[in-house]
């Protein structure tokens, strides 16, 4: 059996009103007024919080052993330039060091600290927590539904942008 989708029709009320929900949602999610407050009780708050793009770095550097720049500008989709001054302030604050590069030594790589390392997994626990409680509002099947739909808006939400810029005169 195949999943026939229909387009969203910009005409109709139904699909305005439904948009204007999605966005509505998005936009709460983003910046409504527990986002500052989810933002604490997950990245912290005093000299051990850490900045949400901090996490998104550790979260690869956790994973391998050495990082070269252009493969986290990669990971985070930001451009070479940008994933410099992350790197910056993420060795300022003794997240991540320096490494040599195992196979060329011209080649900057980093690595997370300890600190890096602690951190990442004390702010992990606190997201996890967060999502636990969060999902206990859904029943299971609720859950795995969410899920997929949020992994499908997240993959949209990226061709809709691939497909944008594509069409730029």
């Amino acid at each position: 059996m195949t999943n026939t989708k229909t387009q969203a029709d910009p005409t109709s009320d139904l699909d305005l009103e439904i948009a204007g929900r999605i966005g509505r949602a998005w936009r709460e999610i983003r910046r409504g007024a527990t986002a500052s407050q989810a933002r604490d009780a997950i990245f912290g708050i005093g000299g051990s919080a850490i900045e949400p793009g901090q996490m998104d770095a550790l979260e690869l550097l956790v994973t391998v052993d050495t990082c070269r720049m252009g493969d986290l500008a990669e990971y985070l989709r930001i451009d070479p330039s940008t994933a410099t001054r992350a790197v910056q302030r993420l060795i300022k604050d003794n997240l991540a060091e320096r490494v040599e590069h195992a196979g060329d030594g011209r080649v900057v790589a980093i690595s997370v600290t300890e600190r890096g390392r602690r951190i990442h997994g004390e702010v992990n626990d606190r997201r996890r927590a967060i999502l636990f409680s969060v999902m206990n509002d859904f029943e299971p099947e609720e859950r795995a539904v969410l899920a997929d739909l949020l992994e499908r808006f997240t993959l949209s939400v990226d061709a809709a942008i691939k497909a944008k810029k594509h069409r730029r005169p």
